[in-house]
């Protein structure tokens, strides 16, 4: 399947345009990471304590800001979790605000700012935690158990958070649990508790320590992958395609990097490996017209070698777009439908591989062009031409 017959695109006349475009977008990354926003490392590499929340009603980001601002917590995010009618918020800590040991304690502190209009002396059933729950029962001894209440009321209190859990982590009412505890029991419950509109349902936390061991092995990844690129062209063509390649992709991967900045998109695990996936990626697609490149200079030795470059990037232009826009479709697709969980994934491997099939394109080839050109220019005999291509 063939998208063009015959091109004759003279993509080596407008370098100049690639450059600009490429020299803008690299900037633009640059200056964010550097000046505006920083990278935006997610909790996984700068540690923290992530919060999930579930909401009986849609919330409201501005209102949970101040709540969270009243009672002395500053530096978080706010990411809305799940599809639209879910409810829920993730509040994203900051590893200066949260330890290991004040992991219940942060929590505690988020509860205590959301609960605006919490009942004097009363608990909140959405946010008490099964311990709790038994705790009160074991005191009020509602069934009158005696020395039997340890065992039944554990299991009261476990049947009480598990179907809280079944209704989305939050009870609008407690007569919800109608046929789930005693009558009794939830007579008492409704005397000594009130139901908030939220209900924390999970909490995570990272190390300082892990997260930036993390950020180490996820850079040494990188610099492993595009230094095993470089020996693999190296012996495979010649050392120049092996460094206009990383070139490449070290251009895909900033830029990249660049739009995850700038759009203040969390960096997690999951990008990282999304990035290495590029990487290899991007670099399927430069061989591809490097090969062609090689054999078209076995066959067209008395022609200039930016003509060579042209024609081979013109022979190959529809198996690029054709590979390309089909695997661009599925990732975009995972982009629109896969969910919170997979937005950063997706989201680099949309920007990733419209770069990559770009510069394998616009970048590459240039750079090899160049390059041989400045040999010529300074009397030395340009490399991988006939007689030493291998």
């Amino acid at each position: 399947m063939e998208f063009f017959r015959n091109p004759n695109i003279d993509f080596l006349g407008k370098k100049w345009y690639f450059l600009a475009f490429s020299l803008v977008f690299s900037l633009a990354g640059v200056f964010s990471m550097l000046f505006w926003h920083g990278i935006p490392w997610g909790v996984d590499f700068r540690g923290g304590t992530l919060v999930y929340v579930k909401f009986s009603h849609p919330p409201n980001d501005n209102a949970v800001r101040s709540a969270l601002d009243r009672v002395g917590l500053h530096n978080f995010r706010l990411q809305t979790l799940g599809d639209k009618g879910s409810n829920e918020l993730l509040i994203d800590l900051s590893v200066q605000e949260t330890s290991e040991e004040e992991l219940e304690r942060g929590q505690n502190r988020i509860i205590d700012a959301l609960e605006t209009n919490a009942p004097a002396g009363k608990i909140d059933l959405n946010n008490a935690s099964s311990l709790t729950i038994k705790k009160f029962l074991m005191d009020k001894d509602p069934l009158h158990l005696g020395s039997d209440a340890d065992q039944k009321y554990t299991a009261v209190a476990h049947d009480i958070a598990g179907f809280r859990k079944t209704q989305g982590g939050v009870l609008s009412s407690v007569d919800q649990l109608k046929g789930v505890v005693d009558p009794t029991v939830l007579a008492s419950l409704q005397d000594s508790f009130f139901l908030s509109d939220f209900g924390v349902y999970e909490t995570e936390i990272v190390g300082p320590q892990v997260g930036g061991q993390l950020r180490r092995q996820a850079l040494m990844a990188t610099i492993y992958s595009l230094a095993g690129m470089l020996v693999y062209l190296g012996f495979r063509f010649e050392w120049i395609y092996g460094v206009a390649a990383v070139v490449t992709v070290f251009h895909d991967t900033l830029i990249t990097v660049g739009a995850f900045s700038l759009t203040k998109t969390d960096i997690s695990l999951t990008v990282i490996a999304a990035i290495l996936t590029l990487i290899g990626y991007s670099n399927n697609d430069t061989i591809v017209v490097f090969d062609r490149i090689r054999e078209n200079i076995k066959l067209m030795r008395r022609e200039k070698l930016s003509d060579i470059v042209n024609r081979s990037i013109n022979q190959t232009l529809s198996r690029t777009i054709l590979t390309a826009g089909l695997t661009f479709l599925t990732v975009l697709a995972l982009y629109l439908f896969g969910g919170e969980v997979l937005h950063g994934f997706s989201l680099a491997l949309v920007i990733g591989i419209l770069i990559g099939t770009y510069s394998s394109i616009a970048i590459a080839a240039p750079i090899l062009v160049a390059y041989q050109d400045w040999r010529i220019e300074k009397g030395r005999r340009p490399v991988g031409m006939p007689g030493k291509a291998r």
